[in-house]
């Protein structure tokens, strides 16, 4: 009987060691204005794998918030594609699960887009990995440049270059000028303008986002030179009061140079085919070029039961199949080592956006939103000050005062 019942117990946990785990449905939540990426990449790895994965999306504005009271009330999804910028945010929280020994396992982890491994990473420990990816890049028209007598296939690699081509458009006359930003509009200025200071030598946070240095020569200059724009009559007078809604106001075709997003290529060749632009890197006052890189982090909350299911996603998405449907859905590629490979037969503009990239940064700080995003808050009110009013040191020093003051608080 006991050589029987052995015997049974054996056959029973071979059968057991050949049943395959249940299929399993991933949740992933994600938020709105993000196009179809997610879904798409989502929509080919069920076809092809047992588990699904089914994409929530959320209302942008709601988003965090709502990711917040889902982790304190218990039922928060499985992972979350999150605004890479607030991964600082809910790791240091503790509220994230440490991907650590899986990401760095991974044989290409050091070819993932260090910027959102910057911001993914708390005490030395990863806690979000790219999932999408965007950079801002500076681009031109290149019709008011050849009527202008520029050379219309080249874009400024030099402040002093940038200003020469924005007065030559502007003496074009009428209502076209030579350069547009929304200066009222705190996350179009960490877009656009802080590639600016970086391409420069200057940051505007160090320490883990515990100090700001925005008081720099650096930044002073970045300033100064916006100034002189606005000051030459090269930037429209609605830019001051422009809270982001015409961000874009390139595509009225009297706009010579404006900084985009990459995912604005699209775009503006799409919707605006007769707007001729090229695109280049953000150049700092000398040369150097930057970027800020945004776009989302894949995060896993803290506690799911479907870590695992997580990562065999995510190693879906970082294939060059994944790859290759991500770029053709809009996002750049996560991937350095396979870049060339799966953007061939993309618009060549796309390249500009790559490249940008290895030379892209993110800030790092677990206040983005209070001190960065927030109409209200001191990066948005010191650069519309410093840009636009009388006295650019003392809107310089006031918000280098105010956001150190938010950062000591939360302490």
């Amino acid at each position: 009987m006991r050589a029987f019942e052995t015997l049974l117990a054996a056959a029973t946990a071979l059968t057991a060691l050949a049943m395959p785990a249940a299929a399993q449905t991933l949740t992933i939540w994600s938020r709105s204005g993000q196009g179809d990426t997610l879904e798409a990449v989502a929509k080919a790895y069920g076809e092809s794998h047992a588990d699904k994965v089914a994409v929530v999306t959320l209302p942008v504005d709601e988003f965090v918030q709502k990711y917040a009271t889902a982790i304190a009330a218990g039922n928060a999804p499985d992972a979350v594609a999150l605004d890479l910028i607030h991964t600082p945010t809910f790791a240091q929280a503790g509220q994230l699960e440490d991907l650590t020994a899986w990401a760095k396992g991974l044989p290409y982890f050091g070819a993932l887009s260090p910027a959102h491994l910057s911001v993914g990473t708390y005490q030395g420990k990863v806690y979000g990995l790219p999932l999408t990816t965007e950079t801002s890049v500076l681009a031109w028209n290149k019709d008011l440049f050849r009527k202008a007598g520029l050379d219309a296939d080249k874009g400024p690699t030099t402040w002093a270059e940038w200003k020469a081509d924005a007065a030559r458009v502007t003496a074009l006359g009428g209502d076209t000028h030579g350069f547009y930003f929304s200066g009222a509009c705190g996350g179009c200025y960490i877009f656009t303008f802080t590639p600016l200071v970086w391409a420069s030598g200057g940051q505007i946070l160090v320490d883990d986002g515990a100090k700001a240095t925005l008081d720099t020569p650096a930044l002073k200059d970045g300033v100064d030179f916006y100034r002189s724009l606005v000051a030459g009559g090269m930037v429209p007078a609605s830019s001051r009061t422009d809270t982001g809604s015409d961000f874009l106001s390139i595509v009225d075709g009297k706009i010579g140079l404006q900084s985009i997003g990459a995912s604005q290529i699209g775009v503006l060749t799409i919707k605006y085919p007769d707007l001729h632009f090229g695109v280049t890197l953000i150049p700092g006052r000398d040369g150097g070029t930057s970027s800020f890189v945004g776009g989302n982090n894949i995060v896993v909350t803290k506690g799911a039961k479907s870590v695992k299911a997580v990562e065999a996603f995510m190693e879906y998405v970082y294939s060059p199949e994944g790859q290759r449907l991500m770029v053709r859905h809009g996002s750049l590629p996560a991937r350095s080592d396979i870049a060339a490979d799966v953007m061939k037969g993309q618009d060549p503009r796309y390249d500009v956006a790559v490249a940008a990239i290895a030379v892209g940064r993110t800030p790092y700080s677990p206040l983005f939103n209070d001190i960065i995003n927030s109409p209200n808050g001191p990066w948005a009110q010191m650069m519309n000050a410093a840009i636009f009013g009388a006295d650019p040191a003392s809107a310089i020093r006031d918000g280098q005062t105010r956001m150190q003051d938010v950062i000591d608080a939360a302490k």
